[in-house]
């Protein structure tokens, strides 16, 4: 496989250095790309350069992971407005822990192979080096001229940039020169605001006498109105279920834009470019069915959590956007967890237990006085119109009572008025 030649196909290659692509042909090439420790799991603005190292390894070469143990002590600056947090220790090694058993999903860290992925820690190498070593061995091979030209140098000058963060990019580039020297790796990666970092770990690496080193960049990916890509209103769409749930992580890719999801089709997925235009193609004739937006919710959901985990997520999905018994027996199979997961995000109400005794609770007063509906009367219309649902089932009676038979779990009943109208009533 040609991987730059595809990376270029899918528009995932900003800035490259001449000579990359005949290192690749050559031989295999051990690359790397670092994550930042800053919590304990990834998220999908992760997602880039994580299938960018499965695209490497596919390709027979050799993919490094780098944890910034150490730089995540400090904060890189690039692409920031502001200097971020400082965290501890404890806190550090919690989050490099988690990131390192996702990364273990994703690629082959198979030491009998000759392309096996490898973790490294940069605090590790730099946890033992002296600043009176490091300004001495390092310091003197780039100039400050040199790297207040560098653009996330520049962009922060106006906000102010601390000498800590400052002295990132020079961490960073040593990092690269490490590696180079005792892993012989030649390649270093990142999305585009990390151009002027590995420009200057190459630079180091020729004056302190290393093997040859190249750079590339993949264009940073924004949302349509220019909004950091992965961030939803509730915040960011993570990799660890724990805190997106399998079923939101496949909803977010569900309710992307068609323009978005082509673009996002071409970054993501690992079907074949022409394999991708024609999926775009049949998705036009019926957008509505939304064919190219599954296609890409199945794969990375079955990508980053499991076949099970995808098939949850799409019977979930079939209990807010489908109708009939199906859905109906899928609802009541589902633990507590499984539904507060579906219903995550939808509007609820609290009742007393106790009105469901004996006969139970009138269910047009419940609609009026729970706030579901502003008033008994246009509960009623709605119900007459049959526009009123218990648990998926349509409900047709006036005098309807909701008692503890409906209660889902022992403790909750979903009311549903229209075709996407849904209320969470819990009782306690």
């Amino acid at each position: 496989m040609d991987l730059i030649a595809d990376l270029k196909a899918r528009n995932l290659v900003q800035d490259i250095m001449p000579g990359l692509e005949e290192q690749l042909a050559k031989e295999i090439t051990p690359g790397y790309v670092g994550f930042d420790p800053t919590a304990d799991s990834l998220h999908v603005g992760s997602m880039l350069q994580i299938t960018l190292l499965m695209r490497l390894q596919r390709a027979g070469h050799k993919p490094y992971a780098l944890l910034g143990g150490a730089t995540g002590m400090i904060g890189d600056p690039s692409g920031k407005s502001a200097e971020r947090n400082l965290l501890d220790m404890e806190t550090l090694g919690k989050n490099v822990a988690g990131i390192r058993k996702q990364l273990e999903k994703f690629l082959d860290f198979g030491e009998d192979k000759p392309n096996g992925a490898v973790m490294v820690n940069n605090y590790d190498w730099l946890k033992d080096y002296t600043f009176l070593e490091f300004i001495r061995d390092v310091g003197k091979h780039i100039t400050v001229g040199y790297m207040m030209a560098k653009d996330s140098v520049q962009k922060r000058l106006e906000t102010g940039l601390s000498f800590t963060e400052f002295s990132y990019q020079l961490i960073q580039a040593y990092d690269f020169y490490y590696l180079n020297k005792h892993n012989d790796v030649k390649l270093q990666f990142g999305g585009a605001d990390q151009w002027g970092n590995i420009t200057t770990g190459t630079e180091l690496i020729r004056r302190m006498g290393g093997s040859e080193a190249w750079g590339f960049t993949s264009p940073l990916i924004t949302k349509a109105d220019g909004s950091k890509f992965g961030k939803t209103e509730s915040g960011n769409i993570w990799l660890d279920p724990a805190r997106t749930s399998p079923y939101l992580f496949y909803q977010f890719w569900m309710k992307q834009p068609d323009d978005e999801a082509e673009k996002l089709s071409y970054i993501f997925s690992f079907r074949p470019v022409d394999e991708i235009k024609a999926l775009i193609e049949e998705h036009k004739t019926a957008p509505h069915l939304r064919r190219l937006q599954k296609a890409l919710a199945e794969e990375l959901t079955t990508l980053v959590h499991s076949a099970e985990d995808l098939a949850f997520a799409q019977q979930a999905s079939d209990i807010l956007f489908s109708k009939g018994n199906d859905a109906v027996e899928i609802l009541k199979s589902f633990n507590e967890q499984q539904l507060l997961e579906v219903m995550d995000g939808v509007p609820q109400v609290e009742a007393a237990k106790s009105q469901l005794d004996g006969e139970g609770a009138d269910f047009l007063t419940f609609l009026s006085e729970s706030g579901i509906f502003p008033s008994k009367g246009e509960a009623r219309k709605m119900l007459q119109n049959g526009g009123v649902s218990v648990n998926k089932e349509k409900v047709t009676e006036l005098d309807f009572k909701l008692t503890s038979a409906h209660l889902l779990n022992n403790k909750y009943i979903l009311i549903q008025k229209g075709k996407s109208n849904y209320t969470l009533a819990i009782f306690s």
